[in-house]
């Protein structure tokens, strides 16, 4: 992560800002990867299970959905799509047992993020090397350079809905 952290005039907050770096291709985007999932899980200190679990917007998305969903994408992607492990797919949509929490969610998404991180240390010289195949329908096996920006993508995107939602539930700022 980063050191180049700064608080905010207003309140107690603190803002994380984006890694500083200038490493090799590999380095850099799972420099940016982690940030991005560090700003998820920040997301959810402090808060009650309850509100983790309230949703924010019609479509029915919470705090812990996002972290739900995106172990879901970590261990689908890299696990079951990239290294081919023999595993469902796990169905991030699947109903919610109303029993999750924050602790257990955040604890699972870490797992999953330390094993899609042996997945990806193992094609750190090997970017272009594709996968064995691929979650998007008729498309084939992408690459690890392809999968990294696009967890960049994916985990930033929903990091800012995390940033959205936190907000509205208790008026916290910043990464």
């Amino acid at each position: 992560m980063t050191d180049d952290v700064t608080t905010a005039e207003a309140g107690e907050r603190t803002d994380v800002r984006p890694p500083g770096i200038n490493a090799d291709e590999h380095t850099t985007l799972l420099t940016f990867l982690d940030y991005l999932r560090d700003c998820v899980i920040a997301k959810t200190e402090g808060l009650s299970d309850e509100d983790a679990r309230r949703p924010g917007v019609a479509s029915g998305t919470s705090l812990l959905w996002l972290v739900r969903h995106l172990t879901a994408v970590e261990l689908n992607w890299f696990l079951w799509a990239y290294r081919g492990d023999d595993v469902e797919p796990w169905d991030d949509d699947a109903p919610s047992t109303g029993g999750e929490t924050v602790a257990g969610s955040v604890a699972a998404y870490r797992a999953a993020i330390a094993r899609a991180d042996e997945v990806i240390a193992g094609a750190a010289d090997v970017l272009d090397r594709p996968g064995v195949r691929s979650l998007r329908p008729n498309a084939e096996a992408p690459s690890m350079r392809w999968l990294l920006v696009h967890m960049i993508e994916e985990t930033g995107r929903h990091a800012g809905h995390a940033d959205i939602l936190r907000e509205w539930l208790d008026g916290s700022v910043g990464r």
